[in-house]
């Protein structure tokens, strides 16, 4: 059953030789869902998207949905800054059985709000009945969603969700002010998760469950369940692994801490390089400090 609420990750793609790992893919969503992962994000900006071709985009997603076998919600990412590039680009993941898209705002461009309007109104329109979580990341696409902006949004039905990522801890209830329980409010930024639950959002989409996801998953249920005390301490106990995996560009840090984790190589694709050498120390022990590495 499709969901769109709970701790979901935005996945990490492992690359060997220049190519998808694909066992090293399948191995990543089985973690995830072994952990309590609710959602799979493939192809979002831990994803690598950006540099990854259309076939890649489409393969990495089909490779996700084969291996979670209705375990878990696929949300793939399928945003551009070309509206017309976003419609393909949803239709090429919803052939192979995603269950929903993640649509990033337009990047460089800059649109301005009413333009936003008519860019989710084109891919609603293009693929209709097909659900949309709108990505609102500014520090990466110099655009702010705003809040009355998503009000608008809600008259379509294809919209359900907001990965909200400005790391705003008032935002969420901006959000709840303008549009009410219509919109489902998710974290996009993992230093925000409990702020954001706090005042009404549903769950997380979050770069630190590709390596903690139970201690993520846990942190959402608890708070969700209204067992603030609890939350509050996984979120602290997460505070120093979040700020190691955003040392450096997402996904530099995040794939290396895999990497040490025995789980995939450290990869990039340029223009990424990999993780410093003065961070390596500090990720093994924060990785160590939560029992993530022995």
């Amino acid at each position: 059953m499709k969901t769109f609420e709970g701790s979901m990750t935005a996945l990490a793609t492992p690359f060997k030789d220049g190519a998808l790992d694909e066992a090293a893919y399948r191995a990543l969503v089985r973690y995830q869902i072994e952990g309590g992962t609710a959602g799979l994000i493939p192809m979002g900006t831990t994803g690598e998207a950006a540099t990854m071709s259309a076939d890649e985009r489409a393969r990495a997603v089909a490779v996700v949905v084969e291996e979670a076998k209705g375990r878990a919600t696929v949300i793939a990412g399928a945003g551009s800054n070309s509206t017309a590039e976003t419609i393909e680009s949803v239709g090429r993941a919803r052939d192979v059985g995603a269950d929903a898209s993640l649509i990033v705002t337009p990047y460089y461009n800059k649109p301005t709000q009413a333009g936003l309007v008519e860019h989710y109104r084109a891919v609603a329109r293009a693929h209709p009945g097909f659900p949309i979580v709108a990505y609102n990341v500014p520090g990466r696409t110099g655009v702010d969603l705003l809040p009355e902006t998503m009000r608008r949004l809600c008259d379509l039905p294809e919209v359900v969700a907001i990965k909200e990522a400005t790391g705003n801890p008032w935002r969420a209830l901006e959000l709840r002010e303008k549009c009410g329980e219509r919109l489902i409010v998710l974290s996009g930024d993992d230093f925000t998760v409990l702020p954001t639950m706090a005042c009404g959002g549903k769950g997380v989409i979050s770069v630190s469950s590709n390596v903690a996801p139970r201690m993520m998953a846990d942190l959402v249920a608890a708070a969700r369940g209204g067992d603030m005390t609890r939350a509050l301490d996984l979120q602290v106990r997460l505070n120093e692994l979040h700020r190691r995996l955003f040392a450096e560009s997402n996904p530099i840090p995040v794939k290396w801490a895999l990497h040490l984790m025995g789980l995939f190589g450290p990869e990039v694709r340029l223009p990424l390089v990999p993780l410093s050498e003065s961070q390596v120390p500090l990720m093994k022990a924060a990785l160590t400090q939560l029992g993530l590495l022995k």
